[in-house]
């Protein structure tokens, strides 16, 4: 979430979470439930997903409040009862949330989540959970890709003004890092979050000058080490009056990089190459944007475009290949007993869950979704990031520990997960015994939700 208010955000639910819980606690059901979050089914174009959003949903439950105007708008309805808004006026989150820890290379069916609690408190929070976690793992698993895509080389996030919405813009930035991308042009998510911001300069400021030289030598002034934009009117042009402007004035003229935003951008950074180094201006780099995509990245890598850098917009910031999840919040116990469904291509594995990750010679080689209190021979990775409304311990890490150990986890992946082509075959997940076993006595038990 992008850190407006929290209290703001009460009432962020769907109509029947609130109508559940009125008819939950009007029948006496109180007992704990077992909610678990996954995602049925992997993208076309994901190998793997990158779980993300974990910290917004505990900021939330943390604070959660229904105000004095949430419980006046919710009277005004007619559609709940006195004693129902009475009970609300206190509401506070109690329970437990079990997660795997942000950055973790995730496949379908894995519990990303899991939050126990009474159940009218859990089936509440239903909306806010998959909203946070759903757009932030979409756009980390996008950033993951486009990281891979490009080699080494530096990445910016360029996406904030064609996000949907400055809470994604935010909330971008932030999964962007975690998976990778080395800074944001977005400086609020900048203040926010510690994350590095860059930039360098639009059209317009190229355009407003007379002259596009005058432009650059003033801007290089105030900004000195600064990328310049050179394809407003001629590329070729544009990188030729930086080559003039850098060796004729070197000590007044001083830029990092020239960026190509238009064009051929392959046949225009070979070129612009081959001028700046016929100039020995072998420091300035090439920085390339305009419409890229971890499809592009790799296919001008590919052809040995050379390019240093490149700030990624629109497709990395909507995800345009893969926008939504299939992901649910699904009832899996109440009250001790294991829940289910019998639906067709819906499976709910019943009861609390724990993934086990195996490794061979530090390479992640399949996962195992099991009961929780197994002992299997596996990584343990779903771990009590909130014990009765307040975060543990194990929820306290920074930013930037997260970003390191994404990267770690990531560089575990086997080549064919990593890779951007669909992977053949797939990352195995199975199923222990023990939670097929119960999955099945469930099933014979018919229980549903």
């Amino acid at each position: 979430m992008a850190e407006t208010r929290l209290s703001e955000h009460g009432l962020f639910t769907d109509l029947y979470g609130l109508t559940m819980m009125q008819a939950y606690l009007a029948e006496g059901m109180t007992d704990t439930a077992v909610f678990t979050l996954f995602v049925r089914r992997l993208p076309e174009r994901r190998n793997f997903l990158l779980a993300c959003g974990v910290e917004s949903v505990l900021a939330y439950l943390e604070q959660l409040r229904l105000t004095d105007d949430d419980l006046g708008y919710l009277r005004s309805l007619e559609t709940f009862s006195s004693d129902f808004l009475g009970w609300l006026r206190g509401f506070r989150f109690t329970g437990d949330v079990y997660a795997v820890p942000e950055g973790t290379p995730v496949f379908a069916n894995e519990p990303i989540l899991e939050v126990v609690a009474p159940i009218a408190q859990a089936q509440f929070v239903e909306t806010l959970v998959i909203n946070q976690v759903h757009v932030q793992t979409v756009l980390a698993s996008k950033g993951a890709r486009v990281v891979a895509a490009a080699r080494g080389r530096k990445v910016v996030d360029f996406g904030a003004r064609r996000t949907h919405g400055i809470d994604a813009a935010l909330a971008a930035a932030r999964a962007f890092y975690i998976a990778g991308i080395d800074a944001t042009s977005n400086v609020l998510a900048g203040k926010r979050y510690g994350i590095p911001i860059a930039g360098t300069m639009a059209h317009s400021y190229i355009q407003a000058h007379s002259d596009e030289r005058d432009a650059f030598r003033a801007f290089a002034e105030i900004f000195p080490g600064t990328i310049v934009l050179v394809d407003t009117y001629d590329t070729l042009a544009g990188v030729r009056r930086v080559i003039e402007l850098a060796t004729r004035t070197p000590e007044e003229f001083k830029v990092s990089a020239v960026r190509l935003d238009s064009g051929d951008l392959g046949a225009l950074a070979r070129e612009t190459r081959r001028m700046l180094d016929a100039a020995r201006l072998h420091g300035i780099g090439i920085f390339a944007s305009s419409g890229l995509d971890e499809h592009e990245i790799e296919a001008l890598l590919d052809a040995g475009a050379p390019i240093d850098g490149f700030g990624v917009g629109t497709g990395m910031s909507v995800s345009d290949d893969a926008p939504a999840l299939d992901i649910a919040y699904k009832l899996a116990e109440y009250g001790g007993e294991g829940r289910t469904k019998l639906s067709r291509n819906k499976p709910i594995l019943p009861g609390r869950k724990q993934i086990f990750r195996y490794e061979n010679d530090g390479k992640a080689i399949a996962d195992v979704i099991g009961r929780d209190g197994e002992r299997l021979d596996g990584q343990p990775l779903l771990r009590a990031v909130m014990r009765g409304g307040q975060r543990t311990m194990d929820a306290m890490e920074d930013l930037l520990s997260i970003r390191k150990r994404t990267a770690g986890e990531i560089e575990k992946l086997p080549a064919l997960v990593t890779a951007l082509t669909p992977a053949d075959p797939p990352y195995p997940v199975t199923v222990s015994a023990a939670l097929e076993h119960h999955h099945q006595k469930v099933r014979n038990a018919g229980q549903t939700t």
